[in-house]
C-alpha cells in the first residue's frame, strides 16, 4: 500500500482536551481539540471532570476530524491513542474508544507514549517545516514533564536529565497563582512579561545537576519575595505586574538555556528541538533562536498548534509505528505513569 493511502486517527485524552486528528501519508488533514473551560475555577484540573467532559466530547470530536479530512471511518488504516502518561480516567475514555472503533472497523491499533508524541511533532509534514535529523536533542517541558532526551531515531530515545520535584509548567502556573492570576497562568505571564522588565527582580536559581532541574525551590523563593513586598506595599502586584512576571520568567528560560548549553557541551549535538506546552513560551523560543545565531546551534522549533496536547503528534507517532508494523493488541491497558523511554 503506498503510504499516500494510509490514514491514521489519532486520539488524545491524556490531561483536559479532548483531541482527534487525521493523517495521511505525515500530513495534518485535520486537528480538532475540545477545551474544557469547566477548571478554571479550580485553579487546576479535576481528573473526574476532566473524565466525564472527555466522554461528553469524543463522539462529536472524532466525528469531526474525519470529516473535516474529507474521509469515511471505513478509509483509515489505523487507530492510535494516548496509552499514557496522564489521568487514568482521562486515558480510560480515550482507550476505551480506540479500541472499541478498531475493533469495530477490523483496523490495526496502535498505542503511543504522550511524552515520545511530544518530540516526534517535530516529523509532522508542513510547508517550509525543518525537521531534526538524528541524533538531535529534545528539551521537552510541559505541565507534567521537564525532560531533557537524546533522540536517536524515531523510537530509541534516552533521558539525559530531567526534574527532580516540580516540572516547568508547574512552575509558571503556581507563580501565577500567587500573583492572583487566573488558571492557566502560563500564558498569562508570558503575555505579561513582553511589557515588563526581566532584570527589575532577581530570583536565585537552583543548584542541581548540570543537566537536571529543580523548581521548587524557585516557586517558594517567588512566594516569599511577594508576600514580603506585599506587606510593605499592598499594592505591589498591581503596580509591579510586568516587572514581577518578565523577572520570573527570565529566571525560568535562563535555567533551560544553561541546561542546553551544558547538554551541547557534554554530547557535542547542537541539533536542538523544543516540545511540550510550555514550548509555546515566547521567551524560549526568542533565546533558541539567538542561540542559533550566536552558538551555531540549529535549533527546531514546532508550530504553536503542535506543542499543546494535540492528536495530530498523536497520529503522526502512529503513522511512524504503522510504517514500522507496530502495533498494539485489545489487551492493552492504560498507564498513568510511563516514562519517554517506555
Amino acid at each position: 500500500m503506498s503510504t499516500k493511502q494510509v490514514y491514521i486517527l489519532g486520539i488524545e485524552s491524556s490531561c483536559d482536551d479532548t483531541s482527534a486528528s487525521v493523517i495521511c501519508g505525515g500530513k495534518v488533514l485535520s486537528n480538532v481539540i475540545a477545551n474544557q473551560e469547566v477548571h478554571s475555577k479550580y485553579g487546576g484540573v479535576v481528573p473526574e471532570l476532566a473524565s466525564r467532559a472527555h466522554q461528553q466530547n469524543i463522539v462529536p470530536v472524532v466525528q469531526q476530524a474525519i470529516e473535516q479530512a474529507g474521509i469515511m471511518k471505513n478509509q483509515l488504516s489505523a487507530i492510535a491513542f494516548t496509552k499514557g502518561p496522564g489521568l487514568m480516567g482521562s486515558l480510560l475514555v480515550g482507550t476505551s474508544f480506540a479500541k472499541s472503533l478498531a475493533l469495530g472497523l477490523d483496523i490495526p491499533l496502535i498505542d503511543v507514549n504522550h511524552m515520545q508524541a511530544h518530540i516526534l511533532a517535530h516529523f509532522i509534514k508542513e510547508e517550509n517545516a525543518k525537521i531534526p535529523p538524528f541524533p538531535f536533542v529534545c528539551l521537552t517541558i510541559s505541565g507534567g514533564h521537564t525532560q531533557i532526551v537524546k533522540v536517536t531515531n524515531h523510537f530509541e530515545m534516552e533521558i539525559l536529565g530531567e526534574t527532580i520535584d516540580d516540572a516547568v509548567g508547574e512552575a509558571f502556573d503556581k507563580s501565577a497563582k500567587i500573583l492572583g492570576l487566573p488558571y492557566p497562568g502560563g500564558p498569562l505571564i508570558d503575555k505579561y512579561a513582553r511589557e515588563g522588565n526581566p532584570k527589575a527582580y532577581k530570583f536565585s536559581k537552583p543548584k542541581v545537576g548540570d543537566l537536571d532541574f529543580s523548581f521548587s525551590g524557585l516557586k517558594t523563593g517567588i512566594l516569599y519575595f511577594i508576600q514580603k513586598n506585599l506587606k510593605e506595599d499592598p499594592n505591589f502586584i498591581k503596580d509591579n505586574l510586568h516587572d514581577i512576571c518578565a523577572s520570573i520568567q527570565h529566571t525560568i528560560v535562563e535555567i533551560l538555556m544553561d541546561k542546553l548549553r551544558n547538554v551541547v557541551k557534554s554530547t557535542g549535538i547542537k541539533h536542538i528541538a523544543i516540545a511540550g506546552g510550555v514550548s509555546a513560551n515566547s521567551e524560549i523560543r526568542k533565546r533558541l533562536q539567538v542561540a542559533q545565531q550566536h552558538w551555531g546551534w540549529t535549533t527546531y522549533i514546532p508550530k504553536f498548534e503542535y506543542t499543546t496536547d494535540n492528536a495530530a503528534m498523536i497520529a503522526i507517532t502512529g503513522y511512524l509505528k504503522y510504517l514500522n508494523n507496530s502495533y498494539s493488541d485489545v489487551s492493552v491497558t492504560a498507564q498513568a505513569r510511563l516514562k519517554v523511554t517506555e
